[in-house]
């Protein structure tokens, strides 16, 4: 391989790993405040420990999440010094307002974390918001700069040196709002899925006491609930952002569907693999008109194809699978959110059938591999351009060599992370299992974290 495709390759393995404890980050902050806000509206001590044990939990998602997100900084100093050039002098401002952000977070957390027995009931509450924010916030400025890259905004190259420099238009560029919408709702939607899917995994272990089994279930349904309703805002989202590429990357949009030819009442493809050869999406189901209306929000809007651009600037035709998985998994948990409240409203209870239990447990996985997913499609489906239409990848990479010694190095040390991440969280949760928080000592505070 070429130092190109190494570099891309390292960055993209670090953004991989990294991208899964971020996620969780922005998203089960939201859970525990909800469970906070539950147990002071109901005094239900179940919502009390929910908010504790996935607290535990967070702590340690995020003693990853922040050295894999430091490593990913430095990454993007070291492997593309060309597109940092460019960040340093038009859009430093979403890195230098993000350390604010992580400052908030790791502050209140702090405080929820070894103060929450000797503060009020509204002080834990307020500082689990702060939490909440700080998080989204800091997701929100830093793909910022993911956005920018798709929408370049604030500055010009004219003769190899950028000029007319505005660093909030580069901020406040066209995707800023869509972009930072889709990061955090899908983050929401994930986080409470992936809870979900541990509450449905809990119901379906056998002997079970009935006051653990209903800890379960409430979890279940304040879970299911989050990330029903989150799993329809991120599709109302990327409604949008399909109306975003339509306007500012239409190739984009053309390769994530396979469509070679402009043409209006063009049609969506569902499934199926971009034949460049035959210029079609074999074995694909078509949904006649239905990728101009999405585009367009009318039946005859005219949608680009990839013919209309120079070869060299197509995305790779793959992405067009990255878009369908991202898409069907997201449909997928709406439409489970959906029969689960079925269930619940005409059956009047929280017991499932097993059936339901082990799609519940396929939920959480499923949620990160749209994460995944989603993430890749959006980063590949820019290429080959590092900036769009300013800067191509190839440009913008460092002329080090021999970058393959540090790609197995760090691929290693993922694993190996992943690896204690899974035998800490394990160890910590069976040597406390929830029927001992759910049997408190004697004047002990029951949210004390």
């Amino acid at each position: 391989m070429d130092d190109l495709v190494i570099a891309r390759s390292l960055f993209g393995t670090t953004m991989a790993f990294h991208i899964i404890f971020a996620t969780l980050g922005v998203g089960i902050p939201l859970l525990i405040l909800l469970a906070e806000l539950l147990y002071q509206k109901t005094k239900d001590r179940d919502y009390a420990v929910m908010a504790k044990r996935w607290t535990k939990g967070l702590a340690v998602l995020l003693g990853v999440a922040i050295p894999s997100g430091t490593i990913a900084g430095v990454q993007l100093s070291l492997l593309w010094p060309g597109f940092m050039e460019v960040i340093g002098k038009v859009m430093s401002l979403p890195f230098q307002i993000e350390i604010y952000a992580f400052f908030i977070e790791a502050l209140f957390m702090s405080i929820y974390v070894y103060a929450a027995d000797r503060i009020s009931p509204w002080m834990r509450i307020v500082s689990v918001f702060f939490v909440a924010l700080g998080a989204s916030a800091s997701a929100i400025l830093i793909t910022n700069v993911h956005a920018f890259e798709g929408t370049p905004a604030g500055f010009r190259i004219e003769n190899g040196e950028i000029v007319d420099v505005d660093p909030w238009a580069a901020f406040f560029n066209p995707s800023f709002f869509v972009t930072a919408g889709h990061v955090v709702l899908s983050a929401y939607m994930t986080g409470a899925f992936v809870l979900a899917s541990i509450a449905a995994y809990q119901l379906l272990r056998a002997r079970q006491d009935e006051r653990v089994r209903r800890f379960h279930q409430k979890a279940l349904k304040l879970s299911l609930t989050v990330g029903g309703v989150f799993s329809l805002l991120t599709a109302i989202n990327g409604h949008e952002s399909a109306q975003l590429l339509h306007e500012y990357q239409p190739e984009k949009l053309a390769a994530a569907e396979g469509l070679f030819d402009t043409q209006s009442h063009a049609p969506l493809a569902i499934g199926g693999w971009t034949d460049p050869e035959t210029q079609s999406v074999k074995w694909a189901i078509e949904i006649p008109w239905a990728l101009s209306f999405l585009a367009g929000n009318r039946f005859d809007t005219v949608v680009k194809g990839l013919n209309d651009f120079p070869k060299e600037w197509w995305p790779p035709l793959f992405v067009h699978t990255l878009f369908n998985a991202m898409v069907g998994i997201g449909m997928f948990l709406l439409v489970l959110s959906i029969a689960a409240w079925i269930w619940q409203k005409r059956r009047a209870s929280l017991d499932f059938p097993r059936s339901f239990l082990y799609s519940f447990v396929a939920a959480g996985p499923l949620a990160m591999i749209g994460i995944e997913c989603g993430w890749i499609f959006a980063c590949t489906g820019r290429q080959p351009w590092v900036i769009y239409r300013m800067m191509k990848t190839e440009d913008a990479v460092t002329q080090t060599e021999n970058l393959a010694l540090l790609f197995v190095l760090f691929v290693a040390i993922y694993v190996l992370l992943s690896i204690a991440v899974v035998l800490v969280l394990r160890y910590y949760f069976r040597r406390h299992p929830v029927a001992d928080d759910l049997r408190p000592s004697p004047g002990e505070d029951t949210l004390s974290v």
